[in-house]
């Protein structure tokens, strides 16, 4: 489960860099004033920032189910190769749903690994749930 969330917090930094820099650059280029960044004015920024920012923001939405179910898994002693299968599926579906946002940002493809992602989630406190 260390592992898993790992990967997780990876995932949260690369995007949270991905977002800084090309808000950095935005600046940089004269693109945007930096003052769009102070008030978060969205009608001004590119919307590839806009949507790296959303994404980054992601990150801290459906994985804080995940975060906190894989802790109690491991402090219950219900690591196994169910709650261990069904968090590497989550990692998987949050780093797909990413790769889409961040590049070619098709609404169905988006949702579909959502959603994924939330019903493993749900899984996982349900393996909790009936492991008790």
């Amino acid at each position: 489960m260390l592992l898993p969330m790992y990967l997780m917090v990876v995932l949260t930094i690369l995007i949270g860099i991905y977002t800084v820099v090309g808000r950095i650059k935005s600046v940089r280029t004269g693109e945007v004033k930096i003052k769009t960044y102070r008030h978060m004015d969205y009608e001004t920024m590119p919307e590839k920032l806009v949507v790296a920012g959303r994404s980054f923001n992601n990150q801290f939405e459906v994985p804080t189910l995940f975060y906190i179910v894989a802790i109690l898994c491991m402090m219950m002693n219900l690591v196994n190769p169910a709650t261990t299968g069904l968090a590497w599926a989550f990692v998987a579906s949050r780093y797909l749903h990413a790769f889409i946002h961040l590049t070619y940002n098709n609404v169905l493809h988006r949702m579909l690994s959502y959603i994924l992602g939330v019903l493993v989630v749900f899984a996982l406190w349900t393996c909790l749930l009936f492991s008790i």
